[in-house]
């Protein structure tokens, strides 16, 4: 029901960037400028100063925002309280997955939901993990499965599973054989590694850096926005890469790709990303309950 310009406000002034938003979004560039100018021409005034490649709220966009995140609040109460009058568990219920989840995860974890409620809708959109917060925090969707921890006192946030992190290599590569490797192994190797945003990558570098292995000083060759761009490029023989070990089951089996654990081991969990309300969708709590009892 909110007004689609504020959506896409909100959306860039929460990522401070237009790209990023219309990422997001999945809008064009020039679509999101159009909508945020509509609302300044609409208010009659600046709601960014735009210098080179940066954006900065003015202080009529920073009150422009405040009220935005109380009107979406507010929508997504009026929406949810009518619905739990009835606890109903049919209607349609929004799911964002950043990549990893909505290619591997969720298509099997809602198939055995669906057929528990066959009279629920369920709408998946995908993004990195910084996307699919900036959407839960507009109220575009009613629930976040993230690869990464999230700090934000807005939102709720609930462990969902725990999930391994490998270096893959092509088969007849040096280190395919090993029975593990040491984060300093990978160190001078041709390295593909996800974009920027994406919650599996945050977990790789913090992870090496942890075993005090910069970023500066690896040999990155090549950034992929996803991870079957990333498995294309290990299995070219371009470099190798660390990825979740539930990404490269057919792969493995096609022996298109090998796996080695990392010593010490990575893992990392997913997290439920929900708003922080008074009133909750009924059918969300009882995906987050099945999720949890699902193996």
């Amino acid at each position: 029901m909110s007004d689609r310009r504020l959506q896409v406000f909100y959306t860039v002034a929460k990522l401070l960037s237009f790209t990023k938003a219309a990422e997001t979004l999945h809008m064009t560039q020039p679509a999101v400028t159009f909508q945020v100018r509509q609302l300044e021409d609409h208010f009659n005034t600046r709601l960014f100063d735009r210098t080179h490649n940066k954006i900065l709220l003015t202080d009529a966009g920073q009150k422009v925002f405040f009220y935005a995140e109380k009107i979406f609040e507010l929508n997504t109460e009026m929406e949810h309280s009518l619905r739990a009058l009835s606890e109903d568990t049919s209607g349609t219920l929004s799911i964002g997955g950043s990549t990893t989840i909505a290619q591997y995860t969720l298509p099997s974890l809602l198939k055995g939901f669906r057929e528990k409620y066959p009279d629920l809708s369920i709408r998946i959109c995908e993004a990195n993990t910084e996307g699919i917060v900036a959407k839960v925090e507009s109220s575009m969707i009613d629930l976040g499965i993230v690869e990464a921890p999230v700090s934000n006192q807005d939102l709720d946030v609930d462990i969902f599973r725990s999930d391994e992190l490998v270096l893959i290599t092509h088969p007849e590569h040096e280190l395919a054989q090993e029975k593990s490797v040491d984060p300093t192994d990978i160190l001078k190797l041709p390295f593909i590694t996800r974009e920027e945003g994406s919650g599996t990558k945050s977990v790789i570098f913090d992870y090496l850096s942890k075993h005090n292995i910069e970023k500066s000083n690896m040999n990155i060759c090549m950034e992929l926005g996803n991870s079957e761009s990333v498995k294309g490029a290990v299995e070219i023989g371009i470099g190798v890469s660390i990825l979740s070990k539930t990404t490269i089951e057919k792969e493995l089996d096609l022996n298109r790709l090998s796996f080695v654990p990392l010593n010490p081991k990575l893992t990392r969990n997913f997290y439920f990303v929900k708003k922080r309300h008074k009133f909750r969708l009924k059918v969300t709590d009882e995906l987050i309950n099945y999720a949890k009892s699902y193996t």
